[in-house]
């Protein structure tokens, strides 16, 4: 599981304030997909955000796990720099890239990592319970020796929503990417991945418990390796998960 942004509507879920949270996302694509057979079952994932007054900073590190230990690592780091008065309009700089094994071999390889950059729009609603945010950004992928494939320009568009409703009881927030990549089915991959959650510090007795339940769905086209080293299907992988988010 990738997640080139996943989660990230925290990133959007107030300009004053500093957002982590780690996550555990048990995985189905290997129950529901017989090509996926061989797909970890299980990831967690680390957040921050955090703003400051010139922008905002935020990573996260996604590590998937086999029943004997960690099969892989993906992470990204991401800045924007407020170029308008009323912090809407924003430059926006990203490096992601990671690794996984192969689970003949359980030898490490690297994804081909990149750089991105590009302008990004952000909103909210007064009260933060609605957020949007869109980038289109210039990505750069380096030379991977490994698999032997050389550097290429490319272009991604990225959506990021988050919505909080029922008194916060629930969230629901996601994003969606669509990219350019030369070895693909069509020369473009799209990914998306929204997530619902069940805010269990909104229940009376429970404001210190900062636990949320939920689910993620991994929506995909030319983006998941099936076992026979193809990335060029569509898939929604869903995922049964938990939150805690640190105040």
């Amino acid at each position: 599981m990738k997640k080139v942004l996943t989660s990230v509507a925290l990133l959007l879920s107030a300009l004053t304030m500093t957002a982590q949270n780690v996550q555990l996302h048990y995985d189905l694509g290997h129950s529901l997909y017989n090509d996926l057979s061989t797909r970890p079952s299980a990831t967690t994932t680390v957040e921050m955000f955090k703003p400051d007054k010139w922008g905002s900073t935020f990573m996260f590190t996604d590590i998937d796990y086999q029943s004997d230990g960690v099969a892989g690592a993906y992470w990204e780091i991401s800045r924007e720099f407020n170029v308008s008065k009323n912090q809407q309009w924003a430059a926006h700089v990203e490096y992601n890239g990671g690794l996984t094994s192969d689970v003949n071999t359980w030898a490490a390889t690297r994804f081909q990592h990149a750089v991105l950059a590009g302008p990004a729009w952000n909103w909210h609603s007064a009260d933060f319970s609605r957020t949007f945010s869109i980038q289109a950004m210039y990505k750069h992928y380096f030379k991977n020796s490994h698999w032997n494939v050389s550097a290429f320009n490319s272009f991604q568009l990225t959506e990021v929503w988050g919505l909080k409703f029922a008194n916060g009881l629930c969230t629901f927030d996601g994003f969606c990417d669509l990219w350019y990549d030369p070895s693909a089915k069509g020369n473009w991959i799209l990914l998306s991945e929204p997530q619902f959650w069940f805010n269990l510090n909104t229940l009376k007795g429970w404001d210190k418990v900062n636990l949320s339940l939920g689910s993620e769905v991994e929506i995909s086209n030319n983006f998941v390796w099936n076992k026979n080293k193809e990335h060029d299907g569509f898939y929604a992988i869903p995922t049964i998960a938990a939150k805690w988010t640190f105040e």
